[in-house]
């Protein structure tokens, strides 16, 4: 498959990386580029999709960064895996909801390999663990599309500090919490990059 695979490993700002795909998007667009899988971290930042409310903010004193995703108010930081991408759907099936279920389905499939079994929920896209009856996300999903080219990615949480969530109502979300990876299971997750990527490839091949 004709993709390029691209792995950050300091922490990439957030403006850059936008700008970044939004360029590969239109060289994509003119047929110059290949489509793109990118992995990397972000400082510390929260960014709002086009669907935020004003009273998802509930700590007025956090930067907020407004973004041209889908979506509502999301923290991302140290201890978290992104998943940026560009892929070409004109390539594929021209159906957004045959992508996310394709999204949904890379993250569980990635997840079970560490012993960690997960779920999608229609009504709220994102990626979720149960534990004694309470539903928490693990993994955010936020999507843009332009031309059927989707771009924008996912987030899991590793071992990010789950405390940065109490400014925000995270998704707009409120009945149901946030957790990490650690957290449901204190192991090695050093590989889940590289599984991520595999399934995903995997995923877009069927």
């Amino acid at each position: 498959m004709n993709i390029e695979i691209k792995k950050s490993i300091k922490p990439v700002k957030y403006k850059y990386a936008i700008d970044y795909l939004e360029k590969r998007l239109l060289k994509l667009n003119k047929k110059r580029a290949k489509e793109l899988i990118w992995v990397l971290e972000h400082d510390e930042i929260y960014t709002v999709g086009k669907n935020f409310l004003k009273n998802e903010v509930l700590n007025k004193n956090i930067k907020i960064i407004k973004t041209n995703r889908g979506g509502k108010i999301t923290y991302h930081g140290p201890g978290q895996l992104i998943c940026y991408f560009v892929i070409d759907l004109n390539k594929r099936k021209k159906d957004i909801r045959r992508f996310i279920n394709l999204i949904e389905k890379s993250i569980i499939e990635t997840l079970k390999e560490f012993k960690i079994e997960t779920f999608s929920d229609k009504k709220n896209i994102g990626i979720w663990h149960k534990k004694k009856n309470k539903i928490m996300k693990v993994a955010a999903i936020g999507l843009r599309i332009s031309k059927w080219i989707v771009y924008h990615g996912f987030s899991i949480n590793i071992n990010n500090d789950l405390n940065k969530y109490k400014n925000i109502v995270p998704c707009g979300i409120k009945n149901k919490g946030v957790t990490n990876l650690y957290t449901i299971k204190n192991q090695n997750y050093k590989n889940l990059k590289d599984k991520v990527i595999k399934n995903l490839i995997k995923n877009l091949e069927v």
